[in-house]
């Protein structure tokens, strides 16, 4: 799968940036973490491009980050692209490998962690294990915001999604990469996502306390959702 996104890595921004609120609620959920955490030191998992890294500087200025992606692609256009001298770093690795996450750094535990559009591309199995694997790089009391899709429970949620996919942004691949496989996989991935009740659950077994769940809006109401939680 993560070749299908290191395919896609060259058109990636230009097509999130077409998504109508996308870099609103990066900003909204790295904003959450900065006031409930105060983080000097911010994992941003699932970093993909960078636009979730440049939420959280957006939203803690004064941090340091360290993004992973699975995805060389990905890593490769964050890298690219221009930040802070000495203030982020990113690495190629999967979610849950303590290594790749840890870092250099790996002595100093991190204050918080976004993982933003991450969930649901880990396989089900393994979801509770990648959320326990961040909680040990977290320190005690540190926070944790989920933000993916899901349209588990709604109707009109799950229409939205179909349309959207089917009339805007598989079209728009084809168009602009010529590869439609991502934002396919992209749709079938949101329709077979698990609940918000899910996460939670999920949560509380891998040693978080879920403490906000917070909806999107406009379009993305009932489609969008952000989890909030603490290390136990």
């Amino acid at each position: 799968m993560s070749d299908l996104f290191t395919a896609g890595a060259h058109r990636y921004d230009l097509l999130v940036g077409a998504n109508p609120g996308y870099h609103r609620h990066l900003d909204t959920a790295a904003g959450r973490l900065a006031r409930d955490a105060r983080p000097q030191r911010v994992l941003d998992l699932g970093c993909g491009t960078g636009a979730s890294t440049a939420a959280i500087l957006r939203a803690a200025p004064w941090a340091s980050v360290r993004g992973v992606d699975a995805s060389a692609g990905m890593v490769e256009r964050a890298r690219a692209k221009q930040w802070p001298p000495g203030q982020v770093e990113f690495a190629q690795g999967m979610a849950g490998d303590a290594e790749v996450m840890a870092g250099e750094e790996g002595e100093r535990p991190y204050d918080a962690c976004l993982a933003a559009y991450l969930l649901r591309n880990v396989p089900p199995h393994d979801r509770t294990a990648v959320l326990r694997s961040v909680g040990e790089q977290l320190r005690e009391g540190g926070a944790l915001a989920i933000q993916d899709y899901s349209v588990a429970g709604s109707r009109r949620a799950a229409l939205v999604w179909h349309l959207v996919c089917w009339l805007v942004v598989i079209p728009l691949s084809a168009l602009t990469l010529g590869d439609t496989r991502l934002y396919r996989y992209l749709w079938r991935s949101v329709r077979e996502m698990e609940d918000v009740g899910s996460w939670r659950a999920r949560l509380r077994e891998a040693g978080f306390e879920p403490v906000a769940v917070h909806p999107g809006s406009g379009w993305q109401r009932d489609l969008l959702h952000t989890v909030i939680a603490v290390r136990r």
